[in-house]
């Protein structure tokens, strides 16, 4: 089939119309939620290019599909860890997962059109970056639940760690090491990373310390760059917004001539593969991927078979102690 005679989609009805295609699915069912002016606008785009509703699409839809969506980012590995749990809690409840990748070229909003095109009863969106008011809008379809992200309002559920007692174990912990000079390289723009910074001042304040936050990021190259801006006067000891911005503060004090923990701690977030690995053995804040999964299929599949309302669900992270976190040196 030519690009000219490829069948009009909903997406095409929506850059013609200059709308969403969660409103113009709204327009097509005769749903309410759209302005008179606004379904007009539609419909007469719909007709320009000779839109025709997908009788096949629609019966699936009228059907159950035991389908849930999950959106997750290619760029973290953390996610990926999630997705594998996520896979053997919706077997055990007799689902089957859609996956929507967001990359660099592939928006969210893109991905998450694409889950509910395929029929999902549920999204499962993993660190979603849509504003509360979108991911409401998209709450209105389907049940939505947000995955280590809570602050998405009332219509979406959500399942989080809590980013402040994290923190706060992982202050704690270096303190009774001995530590004082600490520093939090922080993750600039990334979810999770607001809340980890305030929960860091605070608790640094709270013991009569100074709160050092440094700029960085989520990626190994984000923790080079903030552990090259340490000196002259160097911590003793570091906790990174995650284990990956963590791997590249330690590369970049090895190549400072420091060693890890011997003359800087480091303490990484989320325990991923990487803080497992056997060279690296990185102390971590883990926030327990599996058990995250877990609640997240499950708050889902309560919302698909209306058994429990849109909530919140907040699990507790731990400290697991490896070999990068030790006393400070003498005199530190």
């Amino acid at each position: 089939m030519t690009e000219q005679q490829r069948r009009p989609t909903l997406i095409d009805v929506a850059d013609a119309a200059g709308v969403s295609r969660a409103l113009v699915s709204i327009v097509m069912r005769g749903a309410p939620g759209a302005a008179e002016a606004t379904r007009q606008k539609v419909l007469d785009a719909a007709r320009e290019l000779g839109y025709r509703p997908d009788s096949r699409a629609r019966l699936l839809r009228s059907t159950r599909t035991k389908l849930l969506g999950l959106s997750f980012s290619t760029a973290h590995a953390f996610h990926a860890e999630i997705v594998d749990a996520a896979y053997a809690e919706a077997c055990a409840k007799g689902y089957e997962l859609a996956l929507g990748g967001v990359t660099s070229g592939r928006p969210e909003a893109r991905t998450i059109e694409a889950l509910l095109d395929f029929g999902s009863e549920a999204l499962i969106l993993i660190s979603p970056t849509l504003s509360s008011d979108e991911l409401g809008r998209y709450a209105g379809q389907v049940p939505v639940v947000s995955l280590l992200r809570n602050d998405v309002g009332e219509l979406t559920d959500s399942v989080s760690s809590d980013d402040y007692e994290g923190i706060r174990m992982a202050v704690e912990h270096l303190v009774s090491l001995g530590h004082r000079r600490i520093v939090h390289i922080d993750g600039g723009s990334a979810v999770s990373a607001e809340p980890r910074r305030s929960a860091f001042r605070a608790e640094m304040e709270r013991r009569g310390l100074e709160p050092a936050i440094v700029a960085g990021g989520a990626m190994e190259e984000d923790g080079m760059t903030a552990g090259n801006t340490l000196g002259p006067d160097m911590p003793t000891a570091v906790i990174a917004f995650n284990d990956r911005s963590a791997l590249g503060v330690i590369e970049s004090l090895r190549a400072q001539g420091l060693q890890v923990p011997a003359d800087v701690s480091v303490l990484g977030y989320d325990d991923s593969q990487f803080a497992r690995l056997s060279y690296v053995q990185l102390s971590s804040i883990s926030q327990d991927a599996p058990l995250l999964a877990a609640a997240a299929v499950d708050r889902a599949v309560a919302r698909i078979e209306g058994t429990q309302p849109a909530g919140h669900v907040v699990r507790t992270p731990h400290l697991v102690a490896r070999r990068t976190t030790a006393a400070p040196p003498a005199g530190g």
